[in-house]
């Protein structure tokens, strides 16, 4: 599961899918509604978060706004809440953002070579709306590979 710091609009078509889908379980787990994927490292800033469920919603809209503008058809009726833009944003470190943004580039060398001729030399990408960069190391949640 991976659940991006940085901004939907980055990732190919299919990191896009993959970020709906994998979000949406998610969003099952901080819901109760599942078994698996309980104590997924990428669920720990979530968890922490005053409002879990506010968060990870407001998080699966922002992907919903990339997939409409891309003229995707991602069901929002799956959200389980409204858009709240009045969350204050989660914070990620200066480490993560910089591992996650090679982690992406990795993988579209391989999947879209296009998009990663046009990222390759971008040095400080968008992040998701719900957050804001600290200095810091790579997060202690990252499995890193």
């Amino acid at each position: 599961m991976r659940i991006w710091s940085l901004h939907p609009k980055y990732l190919d078509s299919k990191g896009l899918v993959a970020l709906w889908r994998e979000t949406l379980l998610a969003q099952k787990v901080l819901d109760g509604k599942t078994k698996g994927y309980k104590n997924h490292p990428q669920l720990n800033r979530f968890k922490a978060a005053t409002a879990p469920i506010s968060y990870i919603s407001s998080y699966l809209h922002s992907v919903c706004d990339e997939a409409d503008r891309r003229g995707y058809n991602f069901d929002r009726n799956k959200i389980l809440m409204p858009q709240d833009n009045s969350l204050p944003p989660m914070t990620v470190t200066s480490g993560q953002v910089k591992y996650e943004w090679q982690h992406l580039l990795n993988k579209l060398i391989v999947r879209d070579p296009k998009l990663y001729e046009e990222y390759k030399d971008r040095l400080n990408p968008a992040l998701a709306p719900q957050f804001h960069e600290i200095d810091g190391e790579i997060e202690d949640w990252e499995i890193i590979f």
